[in-house]
C-alpha cells in the first residue's frame, strides 16, 4: 500500500471512528485524492474584481464529471485563462462553463483530458455538529487535514449572498480556497470558500472554515453544464457591500459603475428598510431585495446619508452582466 494511500485510510478511519462502512482500498484512496486538483487564474486586465481579488488567483477544485471540475467561483470569475493541474502533475487548460453567484459554485470544463476519477456527491444536509470529516487540496496527502464540524448556521456576506445552512468547520486549514470537504465514504460534501474568525458561531473566537454545502450544487449541475447557469431567472443585484455594525447596516463600499453607484449610494452610507419594511440584519435585507422581483426590477431603498433620509430607487441588474468577459473570435 501507497504511503498516499495509507494517510488517506487512517484520516477515513479517524473521520468514521469505529463505524468505518468498509475497508477503503488502495485503489479507492489513491482515487478520492486524484480529484483534487489545482486551479489557476490569469484574469482580464480590465476584470472589475481584479483590485480586491487579484489579477491572478490560485486554489483548488474537484473532478466532479468526466471533464469537469467544481471549484469555487471568486477564483476563476473574470478568467482571462484558467489552467487546471492533476496530481500526477499533468496540466491542461479550461474554460469557465458556469458561474452561480447564488451559490459561489463556478465550473470549469477542461479542454484535455486529466488523470483523476471524478469524486461522488455525498449528503451534506445529513452533516450535523461535531461530525469528523476530511479537507483535501490540491497536494496529495499533504494537503489532507482532519476536521470537526462546529456549526451549521446561515452564512451572510457583504457582497450579497446568503447561504441558509453553511458548513463551519475547525480547525481552519490554510489551503481553503476550492478545497474538497470529504466524508469518511469518500464522497464529496462541500467546497471550500472561506476562512472566518468565529467557526463556532457569534461570541465564540474559534478561527475556522467555510463550506459551501453540496447539496445546492445537484439539483443545478446539469443545467449549468447544458446551460453556463442555474435554471430560472436571476436574483437582482445592487451592487453593493452591506456590514452590520451597532445594530445597523453601512453601506461599505459600492461596485464600480454598478446599480447602486449609478443610483448615488456611497460608502457610509446607512440602509433603513427597502420599500416601507425595515431591514434588521444583512439577511433580512437581502430577502427582501429578492422578494422585489427579478434580476432588472428597481428596488426602493430608504438610506441614511449624512443628515438627510433619502429615498432612492435602484435599478437592479443580472450580477453576471456586471462582470467582464473574455473576447471570443
Amino acid at each position: 500500500m501507497s504511503a498516499v494511500s495509507r494517510v488517506l485510510m487512517l484520516a477515513l478511519a479517524c473521520a468514521a471512528g469505529p463505524a468505518l462502512p468498509q475497508e477503503k482500498s488502495d485503489a479507492d484512496a489513491e482515487a478520492t485524492l486524484s480529484a483534487v486538483v489545482r486551479v489557476r487564474a490569469r484574469i482580464l486586465p480590465d476584470a472589475r474584481t481584479a483590485q480586491t481579488l487579484g489579477a491572478r488567483r490560485e486554489g483548488s477544485g474537484v473532478l466532479v464529471r468526466e471533464g469537469y471540475v467544481l471549484t469555487i467561483g471568486y477564483l476563476v470569475i473574470e478568467a482571462e485563462a484558467i489552467e487546471v493541474t492533476a496530481g500526477d502533475g499533468s496540466s491542461a487548460p479550461a474554460t469557465l462553463a458556469a458561474y452561480d453567484h447564488a451559490t459561489g459554485f463556478g465550473l470549469l470544463k477542461l479542454f484535455a483530458p486529466l488523470s483523476g476519477k471524478p469524486l461522488p456527491l455525498g449528503d451534506s444536509t445529513a452533516l450535523q455538529e461535531r461530525d469528523a470529516a476530511m479537507v483535501v487540496g490540491y497536494g496529495g496527502s499533504e494537503a489532507l487535514n482532519l476536521v470537526t464540524v462546529v456549526s451549521r448556521r446561515p452564512f451572510s456576506g457583504s457582497w450579497e449572498y446568503l447561504l441558509d445552512a453553511a458548513i463551519f468547520t475547525y480547525p481552519p486549514v490554510q489551503n481553503w480556497a476550492g478545497a474538497a470537504l470529504i466524508s469518511a465514504r469518500g464522497e464529496l460534501l462541500g467546497v471550500g470558500s472561506l476562512i472566518v474568525p468565529d467557526a463556532g458561531g457569534a461570541g465564540t473566537p474559534a478561527p475556522g472554515n467555510m463550506f459551501v454545502p453540496i447539496e445546492l450544487v445537484k439539483p443545478i449541475l446539469d443545467a449549468l453544464i447544458a446551460h453556463g447557469r442555474a435554471p430560472g431567472p436571476p436574483r437582482p443585484w445592487l451592487g453593493l457591500y452591506a456590514e452590520e455594525l451597532r445594530g445597523r447596516l453601512f453601506v461599505a463600499r459600492v461596485a464600480r459603475g454598478g446599480p447602486a453607484e449609478l443610483a448615488g449610494l456611497a460608502s457610509g452610507d446607512i440602509i433603513i428598510g427597502v420599500g416601507g419594511e425595515e431591514v434588521a440584519s444583512l439577511a433580512d435585507f437581502y430577502r427582501k431585495v429578492w422578494a422585489r422581483g427579478t434580476a432588472g426590477v428597481e428596488v426602493p431603498l430608504r438610506v441614511v446619508q449624512g443628515l438627510q433620509m433619502k429615498e432612492l430607487g435602484v435599478r437592479s441588474i443580472d450580477r453576471l452582466e456586471y462582470f467582464r468577459r473574455k473576447p471570443s473570435y
